[in-house]
């Protein structure tokens, strides 16, 4: 894949561990010196309080490449919460985004071209609970981003695939509305 990639957009949901630990990474992927890079350099200039943005690193001083920039979709107001955000789970996004590469999803000789954002969801359960299995919440957290990029980077669902099922898939959240449990 030699072509330019101007935007592409993923996202996936990887589930099944205890409560707190599913994941639902969104994503952009795109040329540095095109809109993502533009919006990746904008994000990072333009902190917020409650939803810091860092780069995905696999431990201080080392970044991975693509360069990718972790965005939390939960307002973030404790210390552990931080701790778990800004440690386990960066180090699963940084090793979802080298999977990927090994992959072949994000070509290799474009690992210095390209930059990535991410929308993380933590579950906020995580700053309570008291035998949080860290190991758990690495893996999925690993697996659910390498899944969002590679979707991104081969255009899933595709427009036939999703016409075809439209009428087949009931939002989640929207089937516990009409059920009453919301």
């Amino acid at each position: 894949m030699s072509e330019r990639i101007v935007f592409r957009s993923g996202e996936a949901l990887v589930a099944g561990g205890p409560p707190g630990t599913a994941a639902e990474p969104e994503v952009i992927i795109g040329e540095l010196d095109g809109p993502v890079g533009t919006a990746l350099a904008t994000l990072t200039g333009d902190q917020v309080k409650g939803h810091t943005r860092v780069f995905a690193i696999l431990n201080t001083d080392i970044q991975v490449r693509p360069l990718t920039l972790m965005v939390s979709k939960v307002t973030v107001k404790d210390e552990r919460y931080t701790n778990i955000l800004m440690g386990t789970v960066q180090a699963a996004i940084a090793n979802g985004v080298l999977d990927a590469v090994r992959a072949g999803d994000i070509p290799k000789e474009k690992a210095n071209d390209l930059g990535i954002i991410v929308s993380v969801w933590l579950n906020p359960l995580v700053s309570t609970a008291k035998d949080l299995d860290h190991k758990i919440l690495f893996d999925i957290h690993r697996q659910a981003m390498a899944k969002a990029i590679k979707k991104a980077m081969n255009n899933q669902p595709d427009i036939d695939w999703l016409l075809e099922n439209q009428d087949k898939i009931t939002h989640k959240y929207y089937q516990m509305g009409l059920d009453g449990k919301i």
